[in-house]
C-alpha cells in the first residue's frame, strides 16, 4: 500500500507566518513616513537646555542644542528609506538586466567579473569619500550615487553567477535562434526564472544601503547639521550620552530595527522551490 503526501502550505497558516516578519517593517515604514506630521516640536526649535533628560516638553530629552530628540527621530526616517529604497531599486535592477546578459555573452561576463573583483578590493569608506567629496555640492545624492556605484558591480556578479546555468537551457537557445535580441532573451525569458535571487539580492541591496547611508551620515559625507537624520543624530549627541544616551540610543535602535525587519521580510518573500512528493509503502 503506497500513499503520496505533498508538503502544501494553508493559506492561514502561510499569513500567521508572515505576520511577525512583514509588519513590524511595514509599521516602521509608515511611522517613518508619518513621522514629520506627528512630531511635537520643529526639528530645529530649541525646547530644553542641551542634552537634558527626558521630561514633559521631550519625552527623550534634548540634543546637544537642546532640540527635541523624539521630534528630530520622527523627521529622520523617511529620508534614510526613501534614500535606501532608491539605492535598493536601481542596483537590483541594473544587476538584475546586466548580470543576464552577461551569462548570455561570455565576453561581458569576463568584463563583468573583472570590474568586480577591482570594486571589491577598494574600501567602501574610500569609495564613498572619493566619490561622495568630488560631487558638486556633496549631500545626499552624492551618497546615493556612491551606494549606486560600488554596489551594483557585485551584484551584477551575483545574478550572473545565477544566470549561468540557465543560459545554455532549451528555450534560451530558441529564443536565440529565433533571432531574438539580447536584451528580449534576457529580459523576457532569462530573468523570470531568476525570481528568488533578484528578490534575495533586493533586499541585501536595502539592507546594505541603510548601514551605506548610515555610515556617510556618521561620517558627516552626506546630510549636513542642521538635518535631522539618524546617524547624524548619533555623530552629533555621542559627546553627551552620560547626560542624556537617549540622543544616541534612540537613532541607533531605529537603524537597528529598520535593517532587521527588511532583513526578516525580504527573507519571507522569496519563493519556495516546489514541495517534492514523498511516496512511503
Amino acid at each position: 500500500m503506497s500513499a503520496v503526501t505533498t508538503a502544501t502550505s494553508r493559506p492561514g497558516r502561510t499569513r500567521r507566518r508572515a505576520l511577525p516578519r512583514v509588519v513590524p517593517g511595514l509599521l516602521l515604514v509608515i511611522l517613518a513616513l508619518a513621522g514629520p506630521f506627528l512630531a511635537a516640536h520643529p526639528i530645529d526649535k530649541p525646547v530644553t537646555a542641551p542634552y537634558a533628560r527626558a521630561g514633559a516638553d521631550a519625552v527623550l530629552g534634548g540634543d546637544q542644542l537642546g532640540r527635541d530628540v523624539l521630534s528630530r527621530l520622527l523627521h529622520g526616517g523617511s529620508a534614510l528609506i526613501g534614500s535606501a529604497l532608491l539605492v535598493a531599486v536601481v542596483v537590483t535592477v541594473l544587476a538584475a538586466l546586466l548580470g543576464c546578459c552577461a551569462a548570455l555573452r561570455p565576453a561581458l561576463g569576463r568584463a563583468v567579473e573583472r570590474t568586480a573583483d577591482v570594486f571589491i578590493l577598494l574600501p567602501p569608506v574610500l569609495g564613498i569619500m572619493l566619490i561622495a567629496l568630488a560631487w558638486p555640492g556633496g549631500g545626499r545624492w552624492a551618497v546615493i550615487s556612491a551606494a549606486v556605484v560600488l554596489g551594483t558591480p557585485y551584484a551584477v556578479r551575483i545574478v550572473a553567477s545565477a544566470a549561468a546555468p540557465l543560459a545554455g537551457s532549451g528555450y534560451i537557445e530558441a529564443a536565440t535562434a529565433r533571432g531574438e535580441k539580447l536584451w528580449y532573451v534576457a529580459a523576457r525569458e532569462l530573468l523570470p526564472n531568476l525570481r528568488a535571487t533578484v528578490l534575495a539580492l533586493f533586499g541585501l541591496r536595502f539592507v546594505e544601503a541603510v548601514y551605506v547611508i548610515s555610515m556617510a551620515g556618521f561620517l558627516q559625507i552626506g546630510p549636513q547639521p542642521p538635518a535631522a537624520d539618524w546617524a547624524l543624530m548619533i555623530r552629533e549627541n555621542a559627546p553627551g550620552i552620560l547626560l542624556n544616551p537617549w540622543g544616541v540610543i534612540a537613532p541607533s535602535l531605529a537603524i537597528a530595527a529598520l535593517a532587521i525587519s527588511a532583513n526578516l521580510a525580504s527573507a519571507f518573500l522569496i519563493p519556495r522551490s516546489a514541495p517534492k512528493e514523498v511516496t512511503s509503502s
